[in-house]
């Protein structure tokens, strides 16, 4: 008779309780403006329109940089890595895919960041692959995309602001059935008119003016430490001099 070994599954007892965080804004419109100006465009759906962008924006930012809950304060510290020379080269990348390995969905970079490792594979003549991705044209490293975000700070930045500085790379796995980075709302909120986005009308002042309250929830988890990979110490303001470049001796 063989033994059956045994096994038992590791858990914490005190889980991370994930809520969601919110941003919040008024939206004040004169009902003068909206009864007398709504052609061609409808005021009020102009304006909260516009709001909209703004919280969007907002929340893009909260979700990198967010001491609470942000991709940038949720890596491991075993899934952060440096540039070797400053610089973000292909050595690099393919180091922050041996940390994220399985089935990495897309890198995030600042536009600077990008455009530093685009300098960095035409020095070593490897230009990277384009390909189409929410109807744009990104740059791919073996297959995984870069995705351009502003939100991830540039630090350090000299006073003739040219964008000279450093920065982080973020590699992630998405979605809950690979156990990656998933993102968390509320559906169904009074006064919903986008997911997790309720417009609430406050009441009319003295004045005549129309107050309606914004609200977005939002949040997000990283399921595994394996799903969320750093390249930090990105330098985005070194340049090649092509002009004294060596050339190989054959």
């Amino acid at each position: 008779n063989v033994e059956i070994p045994e096994t038992f599954v590791d858990y914490s007892e005190n889980p991370r309780e994930y809520s969601l965080s919110a941003v919040q804004t008024v939206v004040r419109v004169h009902t003068r403006v909206s009864d007398l100006y709504n052609g061609p465009y409808n005021q009020l759906e102009e304006q909260m329109r516009l709001t909209i962008e703004g919280i969007k924006e907002r929340q893009e930012w909260e979700l990198i940089n967010s001491n609470k809950f942000g991709l940038l304060h949720s890596v491991d510290p075993a899934m952060r890595i440096s540039t070797r020379y400053g610089a973000p080269t292909p050595d690099d990348l393919d180091e922050l895919l041996a940390l994220v390995w399985k089935k990495p969905a897309f890198f995030l970079a600042h536009p600077k960041a990008i455009a530093a490792f685009e300098r960095e594979c035409t020095w070593r003549g490897v230009p990277p692959v384009t390909t189409s991705l929410f109807g744009t044209s990104l740059i791919t490293w073996r297959g995984v995309p870069l995705v351009p975000c502003d939100k991830l700070e540039i630090k350090s930045r000299y006073h003739s602001n040219q964008w000279l500085g450093t920065t982080n790379i973020l590699l992630l796995r998405v979605g809950e059935a690979d156990q990656g980075v998933v993102g968390l709302h509320q559906s169904g909120i009074p006064g919903e008119i986008m997911p997790s986005l309720s417009a609430r009308l406050m009441g009319l002042d003295s004045l005549g003016v129309a107050s309606y309250l914004l609200t977005l929830y939002f949040s997000y988890a990283v399921l595994t430490d394996d799903a969320l990979g750093m390249l930090e110490n990105v330098e985005v303001g070194f340049y090649h001099d092509y002009e004294n470049r060596k050339t190989k001796v054959k």
